[in-house]
């Protein structure tokens, strides 16, 4: 993803467990939607509405997907997905600067 695109920002900030997670919404001109956003070192369980791929840009974090048993790691230019209507376990190691791609 580029820096540059046209896009629907919601101005507000969603702002979640207590300042640890902030993202903006953005809607593209196709109708895509996606959030860019950054956590801050913590450990959090996100809850998924629709499928998600989380692709990270810069930071480090380790990663519990449904179903897993054990965790993985992720860093800056990897991504992971999220099957929709479920939950993922986040411990984030680095700050992690995120886009969210919902599917």
């Amino acid at each position: 993803m580029t820096d540059s695109l046209q896009a629907t920002v919601r101005t507000r900030a969603n702002v979640y467990f207590d300042g640890k997670c902030v993202s903006h919404s953005l809607e593209l001109a196709d109708g895509s939607k996606k959030s860019v956003g950054v956590i801050l070192p913590s450990a959090l369980k996100f809850n998924t509405g629709a499928p998600e791929r989380m692709e990270l840009i810069e930071g480090e974090c380790r990663v519990k997907l449904p179903g897993a048993s054990d965790w993985a790691t992720y860093r800056g230019g990897q991504n992971f997905d999220v099957a929709g209507n479920s939950a993922f376990e986040i411990e984030v190691t680095q700050t992690l600067h995120y886009v969210c791609h919902f599917l």
